[in-house]
């Protein structure tokens, strides 16, 4: 019977995540074409890229909570039969999504300066990046609007669409892109520019399907959503919100520091960190299992199947890292020349290429572990947990400079953040399971 659970289990995972795994895969490509690129404008351009990628992520990602709160909040309802529920959702989540996305593009372009003086972009930088920085900027809603979709379909239980729009939308990035940057000349900027284009075909892709062409077989009836039933949206993008302005300002924060330590240091931790991000996303997919499985079976009222998923999925994650740690140990002498030809920055990377290798099994259970958190509606406690990894991340961070720690002190930092985030869901879920069951296990 047990071996029985399993298999159907090990489907279930499969059919959710190896989609997911794509999307996700393909996902951080934009930023990576870019860098792919406009590496080969010179280590100026390749620095302000990296200031750029930095800002956006704190300036877009905070708000994934409409994706991260949108799967389980629809997943639950699909799970207890309830598809108008599940359409009531998405609605929320799309409204939600113009409206911030319009506001955080009027904020960076009216603040496009001052963010930039903060993130130490100084001289030779300052110009090219805020050149991007004000092309970019004006992707906000559309950012948002694809964030909103994936989290819709996941909580359908279909990965595939997400990956087709996230494939699309790279294909036209990666035709601009050199069209753009070398075809017209328009360097940097022309890299912005492709980039914004594809987020809007992105965008215009999900909003055709859940609002028009699909829209009946999901139970989404398009109506603007009453003020009063967003409320509990938010209380749930409030926490979310908390935890990843932790997150991405702590990885802001080593841009920012990495910033100060050199123009070549901050070049070489923007190909490290593309590399790093493609790793984690990767395994994100898993999490992503996480999250529908979790909350499909807390819907259907299922909380030992819920807990089964959880166990299951960490087992996966792990052996995961372990695997992807062993693959990038072997192309360390080839994939950070992909990104540029500098010998100065791909001196730098490769001093600080053991972290990549070496973190891959510890990221992979730490976004195991979001996922099922964030399936089983624990947002609260995810905020805080971050809060506090955030925290033992900054001490080191702030240490760097008048140390004198270099780009090496930087990653060390990340590896502190990582660490925390893994020792205290452990905590968590020994603490509640001998608060409800002595014989709750929630080992691998």
């Amino acid at each position: 019977m047990r071996s029985t659970i399993s298999a159907r289990l090990d489907r279930d995972i499969a059919r959710l995540a190896i989609p997911a795994l794509g999307a996700l895969a393909a996902d951080p490509l934009v930023s990576m074409v870019d860098t792919v690129f406009v590496g080969r404008l010179g280590v100026v351009p390749l620095a302000a890229l990296g200031v750029n990628t930095s800002i956006f992520a704190m300036a877009f990602v905070v708000f994934n909570f409409l994706a991260y709160g949108t799967t389980p909040l629809v997943a639950r309802a699909v799970g207890r039969g309830d598809r108008a529920g599940a359409g009531h959702v998405v609605m929320q989540a799309f409204l939600l999504a113009v409206l911030v996305g319009g506001t955080a593009t009027l904020l960076l372009e009216l603040l496009a300066v001052p963010i930039v003086s903060l993130m130490g972009a100084g001289g030779e930088l300052r110009g090219p990046a805020l050149s991007y920085l004000r092309i970019r900027a004006l992707a906000g809603p559309a950012v948002l609007l694809v964030t909103a979709g994936h989290g819709a379909f996941r909580g359908y239980q279909d990965t595939r669409t997400p990956l087709l729009v996230t494939l699309g939308l790279n294909v036209v990035n990666l035709v601009l892109d050199p069209l753009f940057i070398f075809g017209f000349g328009w360097g940097l900027e022309g890299a912005a520019l492709a980039t914004l284009i594809a987020q809007w075909v992105g965008a215009l892709w999900f909003i055709h399907l859940l609002l028009r062409s699909r829209s009946r077989e999901l139970g989404i009836q398009p109506r603007l959503p009453a003020l009063s039933e967003i409320r509990p949206f938010l209380r749930i993008g409030r926490d979310l919100a908390l935890r990843t302005v932790a997150l991405i300002g702590t990885l802001t924060l080593a841009t920012a520091v990495a910033t100060r330590v050199g123009t070549v240091q901050v070049a070489a931790h923007q190909v490290a960190t593309q590399i790093w991000l493609l790793l984690a996303m990767t395994v994100d997919s898993l999490a992503v299992a996480a999250q529908t499985l979790v909350a499909g079976y807390r819907g259907a009222g299922d909380e030992a199947m819920a807990r089964r998923a959880s166990n299951r999925l960490l087992g996966w994650g792990l052996l995961s890292g372990v695997a992807l740690g062993c693959l990038f140990f072997l192309l360390a002498p080839v994939l950070p020349r992909l990104f540029t030809d500098e010998p100065a920055v791909l001196a730098a990377v490769a001093g600080i290429f053991p972290f990549i290798v070496l973190m891959q099994p510890l990221n992979a259970v730490v976004f195991v572990w979001d996922g099922v958190f964030i399936g089983a509606e624990r947002f609260r406690f995810l905020a805080r947990q971050m809060a506090f990894s955030a925290a033992c991340a900054a001490v080191i961070l702030f240490l760097v400079l008048p140390l004198g720690w270099g780009l090496t002190g930087v990653w060390w930092g990340i590896v502190a953040l990582m660490l925390a985030r893994a020792v205290t869901p452990v905590s968590y879920t020994h603490l509640r399971a001998h608060e409800t069951n002595p014989c709750i296990s929630y080992a691998v």
